[in-house]
């Protein structure tokens, strides 16, 4: 029923979510409009579009409970498809994906971090059993679109601030820092740099201050000279590195923000006529399958990738067939792996 009131009325007093007749009540519009509106349909003011989401944010909404269907999937979104990193995170997808009889569908948002609005109109027009964004994250807007639709969201490894509420799976990514810094430290380097990624990626953010957190323990000044701020890029490595090296007192070991990096800097060395580990010790972070065989063989920070799509993937599922989820925000552990790329510092 369409109300005459001019101003919004007062919710019901329950903690619940609103159907659409209560959620119309409280904005003081039919329900016809709020579903419009849930339904992501655009011939609705912006005013009372605001309106409507505001209240839902709010309150939440209640549809009546459906489970995933065999038939159904999975919305797997990149930032983009490159390298190594994206294949992992397919597989274990996949695996979990074909365990409940669930498609996947990847997506690429063309180096973008934020999906646009064709994004979530193709969404919603799919209705999948649920979305996974990885080193991404729809709008607040989206997020409450695909939540009116029923359509669970799982951030795996943020960006960003994921949103309040919404499910995430990353890394302990300080933890990690830490450790590889901690170990180019106990063989003696002093001198030691860190090519980081993306200055708006918590993850990179996480392991820089690791790195410090490291150097601050062992009683060793940070060098701003020795932070170089990149792109999680193979040519951060090369860039970087030919840098560090013309320095008055170079760098005797380099910690990359990911394996590709590192790679980069196995170029630089090559170039520059240096030995690895013997002139520069060099430490990745991710483990990437091929990088184990890089001549040597790479030392780096195992991120279980693959688990953390699983762990993501479960919970979608969990959270698609309305079952609560015991943990919101998830964090696997991470593990240095020592390979030929570090040796003690010389002289």
């Amino acid at each position: 029923m369409t109300s005459t009131d001019d101003a919004p009325h007062a919710g019901p007093a329950s903690s619940e979510a609103l159907t659409l007749s209560q959620l119309a009540e409280m904005a003081g519009v039919s329900v016809a409009t709020v579903s419009k509106v849930v339904n992501g349909r655009s011939e609705v003011g912006s005013d009372t579009r605001a309106l409507v989401e505001g209240l839902i944010r709010e309150h939440g909404f209640r549809r009546q409970r459906r489970r995933v269907k065999p038939a159904g999937l999975i919305e797997l979104v990149f930032h983009e498809l490159a390298g190594d990193y994206p294949i992992e995170i397919v597989k274990g997808v996949k695996s979990v994906a074909g365990q409940h009889g669930l498609s996947v569908v990847v997506s690429e948002l063309g180096g973008r971090h934020v999906p646009g609005q064709q994004w979530i109109q193709d969404v919603l027009s799919r209705r999948p059993a649920g979305v996974i964004t990885v080193f991404s994250g729809p709008t607040e807007e989206q997020r409450v679109l695909l939540a009116t639709r029923e359509v669970p969201l799982v951030v795996l490894d943020p960006a960003g601030d994921p949103g309040r509420g919404v499910p995430s799976v990353g890394a302990t990514n300080w933890s990690g820092g830490l450790e590889a810094t901690r170990h180019l430290l106990e063989l003696g380097h002093r001198r030691i740099a860190m090519i980081t990624g993306p200055g708006f990626a918590l993850s990179s953010r996480a392991r820089l201050d690791g790195y410090r957190a490291a150097l601050d323990a062992a009683g060793v000044p940070v060098d701003p000279d020795l932070i170089c701020h990149g792109d999680f890029q193979v040519e951060d490595g090369v860039v970087h590195t030919e840098r560090l090296m013309e320095l008055p007192q170079p760098p005797t070991a380099i910690f990359t923000a990911n394996d590709g990096q590192a790679i980069g800097v196995y170029h630089a060395a090559h170039r520059l006529g240096l030995r690895i580990p013997d002139d520069l010790s060099v430490v990745g972070f991710d483990d990437m399958p091929p990088w184990r065989w890089a001549i040597p063989p790479l030392t780096t920070v195992r991120q279980p990738l693959t688990e953390m799509a699983a762990t993501a993937a479960l919970m979608l599922i969990h959270l698609a067939e309305g079952e609560p989820l015991l943990q919101r925000r998830v964090e696997l552990g991470t593990e240095l792996v020592v390979r030929g790329s570090t040796a003690p510092r010389r002289g």
